[in-house]
């Protein structure tokens, strides 16, 4: 966009005409606008001219004849978990009915981005998770990934922290679960210590804990005499995606809504760049959700929230900036680029139904590689996944990314990995120059048509939750998590079946790969370090005065929880640990919250668990569990089938035995009973098949009835006789992979 308007329309002054705020913004309609409009009809007259356009008839007439007579819907649609039907190429006149295709970035409603010049102004903020346990080994994990190419804070703290408990009061599984243990404005202090807070972003994963972390910046910035007005970034309370995620609350949603409006209203007095009101769609994707599920998803918890704190007594416009959208982002590209088009279209349409201004319909979108997809064998596969989620996320326009490490499912990331991970980042912006493109997707009609069909068919899924009753009532309904199993379920089968594939998991495993060594921990040594830690640091306090601030704290969230802010912050200044503060704002709760949690999962758990079986198996026997290839014939004859059959029980984990091929029933059978393998596949052709399997299978099971007999195929007209002749199993192209080698792996007590 910005390379046009130079281009077509001379500006020389462009950067500074584009800023936000600029001078550009004023007259953009009238000038740009129309200067734009006219050259780009004149270039597009000339280029009918050059190029003369083709019908989609004309077009459909030519992909028919390359078919060959296979079925073009068949063929050329694919349907997707979202039930839309890719089409295999869009038009101009898909997208001329399109409200939002006519606009410009920084326009409502926003497909395009919140800002006229995109990222040429303000880029998206490289915001890594830092997740290491200690505050110590936490700063130093920071402060080298700010010096090589981190721009944005982001810290994930641990289970207990997240749960508003301190050491001794959590589980030694929670400690340091997750991310760095966090009990004391001290220890947040040393996780920031020469960290320039006052000109970062900084996003805390604080869980329940939002109103005491943001506290204990409030702390760190008057300690150094920053202005809370440079406190920025997000340290927000998502009550309900944390409902989703666990199923459980430690304390009512009214308290974790009274907490959410008082952290808010302190915000805008004080720290108005800081977002309170986190809004996760994460919970909901690594459940398996399709895409308009996530961002329906995503809006009836924000109108959830936004009722709540109207409720409250703050506006629209003191709530809607205060909130940031987290979205994951999987490998289908082109949609989850339209995804983040779409969640802003839907953002914009929300706030202004509730009279908001401009600036409230304005989407502040968080993104993050996904690990619904992300795998433990050929973990190296997961940089390249991560790419393309990064590269979507880009292009759609989020203002701050997270890219996981290669390693993230088997450990807690490490140097390298963490590197690699931004280094994505980095090259997107250094080497690609996305950043040089306003809106790199603008304009593409499939991605415009496709944000269409998203964000409509998410608004009416938005509209249904609305009628009934609302995001929190839906869940404790159980309707989210029966819609969602709906798509889990055929996910799961289709990659049982492979029709969706995860490279080195369900397809094209590799079982002579080293695994990654996963991290060990002694979580109850941990937890009693730790634990001494905050334990010495009671100690150097004045309980007298600890003890009062508590009180006032419990007084002052039952009296005016609007103004408790204030409170908590002088609070922290007595020594009050995190547990303690969070511990006096739920005194007196006898509420807890309780649903049955949407099950978080990843695609590839189910495959590694036949392999984790496997290799158990293999260290507990000595041996690896085989499969015998009785390849007949000459090479063509059975070459396909036998490499399809390695690569089917292969992601189980087998070693398969492979060999030239045989030319008598006679001499495969004795081979196959000499290799001592428990399975044996035949491979050959259908043709040939009638002739060999019948008496091929009975001679192997005439000496050894328990082998496991395969045919590699599925001709139809002789599978009952096979299957009387001793045949087990069938394995093909549509085959249930997981099932059939879960049955046969059963049957060899490998499971």
């Amino acid at each position: 966009m910005y390379a046009a308007h130079r281009l077509i329309c001379g500006f020389r002054n462009a950067p500074t005409l584009l800023r936000p705020g600029g001078t550009f913004e004023t007259f953009y309609r009238e000038r740009i606008m129309a200067e734009y409009k006219d050259r780009t009809e004149k270039i597009s007259t000339l280029l009918q001219h050059v190029f003369p356009a083709s019908s989609y008839e004309e077009w459909r007439e030519a992909a028919v004849k390359l078919l060959k007579g296979a079925p073009f819907e068949k063929k050329m649609l694919a349907d997707t978990y979202e039930g839309i039907t890719l089409q295999p190429m869009y038009w101009l006149e898909d997208v001329k009915a399109l409200a939002h295709a006519g606009t410009f970035p920084g326009f409502a409603p926003y497909a395009r981005g919140n800002t006229v010049a995109g990222y040429k102004t303000a880029g998206w903020k490289v915001a890594q998770e830092i997740r290491v346990r200690t505050p110590d080994e936490c700063h130093a994990a920071l402060r080298h990934d700010l010096q090589h190419g981190q721009t944005a804070i982001n810290l994930v703290l641990d289970r207990a922290a997240q749960d508003g408990l301190d050491p001794e009061r959590a589980r030694a599984e929670q400690v340091g679960k997750g991310g760095v243990s966090i009990s004391t404005a001290d220890d947040l202090e040393t996780v920031l210590e020469e960290v320039d807070v006052g000109e970062l972003s900084c996003i805390i994963q604080a869980g329940t804990s939002s109103v005491t972390i943001a506290a204990f910046a409030a702390a760190i910035f008057q300690q150094r005499g920053i202005p809370l007005q440079q406190l920025q970034g997000c340290i927000g309370l998502d009550p309900l995606g944390i409902l989703a995620t666990r199923g459980t609350l430690p304390h009512s949603l009214e308290t974790a809504y009274t907490k959410m409006a008082s952290l808010t209203k302190w915000t805008n007095n004080v720290a108005p760049q800081l977002r309170t009101i986190l809004v996760q769609g994460t919970p909901y994707h690594h459940g398996g959700a399709s895409v308009v599920q996530e961002l329906a998803y995503i809006l009836a918890t924000a109108v959830e929230y936004l009722r709540h704190l109207l409720d409250a007594g703050l506006t629209v416009d003191q709530i809607a900036p205060h909130v940031q959208i987290t979205c994951a982002i999987g490998t289908h590209c082109f949609m989850e680029i339209a995804k983040l088009r779409a969640v802003r279209i839907l953002w914009a349409k929300a706030i202004k139904a509730f009279h908001g201004n401009e600036a409230s319909q304005k989407a502040a979108v968080h993104v993050q590689s996904t690990l619904w997809n992300k795998t433990i064998h050929d973990p190296y596969v997961n940089m390249l996944r991560t790419t393309v989620e990064a590269f979507a996320g880009v292009v759609g326009g989020c203002e701050s990314l997270h890219v996981g490490g290669f390693d993230d499912v088997v450990r807690t990331p490490d140097d390298f990995s963490r590197r690699i991970a931004r280094n994505i980042q980095i090259i997107l912006k250094e080497e690609a120059h996305i950043h040089e493109v306003t809106d790199p997707a603008g304009g593409a009609w499939y991605v415009e048509k496709l944000t269409d069909e998203v964000a409509r068919k998410a608004w009416a899924l938005f509209q249904e939750i609305e009628r009934r009753g609302g995001m929190a009532k839906a869940l404790h309904d159980g309707i989210i998590q029966e819609q969602i199993s709906h798509i889990a379920k055929k996910r799961t089968a289709n990659l049982s079946t492979r029709k969706q594939v995860i490279v080195g998991t369900n397809m094209y495993p590799n079982l002579q790969e080293q695994p990654l060594e996963p991290s060990i921990f002694d979580d109850e040594a941990f937890q009693k370090t730790r634990r001494e830690m905050v334990g010495e640091y009671r100690a150097s306090r004045n309980a007298v005065t600890c003890f009062s601030a508590i009180e006032q704290i419990q007084r002052m969230f039952r009296e005016n929880p609007l103004t408790v802010m204030d409170t908590v912050i002088n609070a922290v200044a007595t020594g009050l640990t995190l547990g303690e503060i969070e511990g006096a704002l739920r005194f007196g709760e006898e509420r807890t919250e309780h649903i049955t949690p949407v099950k978080q999962f990843r695609g590839a758990e189910m495959f590694e668990r036949l392999r984790a079986a496997t290799e158990q198996y293999t260290v507990t026997t000595g041996q690896r569990p085989t499969v015998f290839l009785a390849n007949m014939g000459p090479v063509s004859q059975h070459k396909a089938r036998a490499e399809f059959s390695t690569g089917f029980f292969e992601v189980g984990g087998f070693e398969v035995l492979r060999n030239n091929g045989f030319l008598s029933i006679e001499e495969a059978a004795g081979a196959a009973r000499d290799s001592e393998a428990s399975v044996v596949v035949i491979c050959s052709t259908d043709a040939t098949y009638p002739d060999i399997v019948p008496p091929l299978t009975q001679n192997i099971k005439a000496e050894s009835p328990d082998t496991i007999v395969v045919v590699a195929g599925y001709p139809k007209n002789e599978v009952e006789r096979f299957k009387k002749a001793g045949v087990d199993e069938f394995i093909h192209l549509k085959a249930n992979v997981h099932t059939i080698l879960t049955e046969i792996m059963t049957r060899l007590n490998i499971l």
